[in-house]
């Protein structure tokens, strides 16, 4: 669960369980107490991190933790339609995102925003100085798909 907690999306098959069991153990699960309550409700995140109960692939998409639960004979296909997808996308843009978001965990709205418009984040500055944002325009304008070049 803890390696999941560094993902972006989530995909469980539906016999998918997930747990925080360190508690039996006397220790903390440390990553998960700090990501744990920021993917899901305090509440929930709670009594997993005190109790170590599991959850199962519907609770856990009910809480949020999980994007989707599919068949397990659909998992990866599943897995690879959305690799593909992601990997069609604009790199950059992607870079950005990621960076925009963890800043935003700490920061209040104003001052985020204040930094991307200035391009103080690295990521931002060179997306918006790249060939791929010229094109993302161009394409959009022209009612075509981009060809991203990550440059």
């Amino acid at each position: 669960m803890e390696i999941a907690l560094s993902a972006d999306m989530i995909l469980a098959a539906e016999h998918a369980t997930f747990a925080l069991p360190e508690i039996r153990s006397g220790t903390v699960a440390d990553a998960a107490s700090i990501k744990l309550p920021k993917r899901i409700p305090y509440h929930i995140a709670m009594d997993m991190l005190f109790t170590g109960r599991w959850l199962d692939a519907t609770e856990a998409n009910r809480w949020g933790f999980v994007n989707e639960i599919l068949a397990a004979d659909k998992l990866m296909e599943r897995a690879w339609d959305l690799a593909r997808l992601l990997e069609s996308g604009p790199p950059l843009v992607y870079a950005a995102i990621k960076e925009v978001v963890r800043a935003a965990e700490g920061e209040d709205f104003q001052t985020t925003m204040n930094k991307i418009t200035k391009r103080q984040f690295k990521t931002v500055d060179i997306l918006y100085s790249s060939e791929d944002q010229l094109e993302g325009a161009k394409a959009f304008a022209e009612k075509r798909d981009p060809v991203w070049k990550g440059k």
